[in-house]
């Protein structure tokens, strides 16, 4: 189970924060983030090595997208494409309403259940393949919400239960003064629900070599703020305060940064 934290804000100066902790087999290789696809240049995004798409990537547009398991389909399954291809297919897109419209068409039965979610400076949407075939796409709300691998903000989820209200209650990261640290501490928590185990932590250890990989924090400006790139920080390891570095998204010899998204 991976974790994702939306703060929307719309008319703010960044109207979209979100945060992300990784559940994964610890012995899955993988690579932080980069621009490791020579056919999609504009794409920035961790690599997972074992299946060659991402779990989480943000492209030269400023849409961020990311996948997450359902309950029960842990891993990859024979004859079924990998669900990190829909990262770097909605990463294709330079608006994310454009990419959830995309998503929303294809055939689920190709892939192992799924939630996936693509964002950008103004619109944020999560789609769901829930194992019948039929991928559904539906809007992030303004506020704070959280998707695991569950329906958005269900509190069906014990972790859902237990952080969903924490992150509602602390202090906003502030990008502009590089202030993340209530989000770094949530994301870093081991507390679990009582009887509910790893399921209900952020942060996950655990004796099967299942745990909480990698983690990112990521900020999108607003559409006005032209000269203000996205903030994309990446944790390697299990989280703890103070992990969390810039990510280079630099493109190869030209210094390009990562630009907010913008629509006519």
């Amino acid at each position: 189970m991976c974790s994702v934290i939306f703060l929307r804000r719309p008319d703010h100066a960044w109207p979209l924060i979100l945060g992300a902790n990784r559940d994964e087999m610890l012995s899955r290789p993988w690579t932080a983030p980069g621009r490791h696809w020579p056919d999609r240049p504009e794409v920035v995004a961790g690599r997972d090595a074992l299946a060659g798409g991402s779990w989480l990537g943000m492209n030269d547009h400023g849409v961020v997208a990311g996948a997450l398991n359902r309950p029960g389909s842990l891993g990859p399954a024979p004859g079924l494409r990998s669900r990190g291809e829909l990262v770097l297919e909605a990463l294709d897109h330079a608006d994310a309403a454009d990419a959830a419209t995309a998503l929303a068409d294809l055939d689920g039965r190709a892939y192992r259940p799924f939630n996936l979610f693509v964002a950008d400076n103004r619109d944020a949407f999560w789609l769901r393949n829930a194992g019948g075939g039929r991928v559904e796409a539906f809007p992030v709300p303004e506020g704070v919400s959280m998707l695991t691998a569950r329906d958005l903000s269900d509190t069906a989820s014990p972790r859902v239960r237990l952080y969903l209200p924490r992150f509602a209650a602390a202090p906003a990261p502030d990008p502009d003064r590089g202030d993340w640290a209530s989000w770094e501490r949530l994301l870093s928590m081991r507390e679990e629900l009582p009887g509910a185990g790893h399921d209900s932590a952020l942060a996950i250890v655990t004796e099967v070599g299942f745990g909480t990989s990698s983690s990112a924090l990521i900020a999108l400006p607003a559409i006005e703020r032209t000269e203000t790139a996205p903030v994309w920080l990446f944790a390697s390891g299990l989280p703890s305060p103070g992990a969390w570095k810039p990510v280079d998204s630099a493109r190869p010899r030209q210094g390009a940064p990562i630009v907010s998204a913008r629509r006519a």
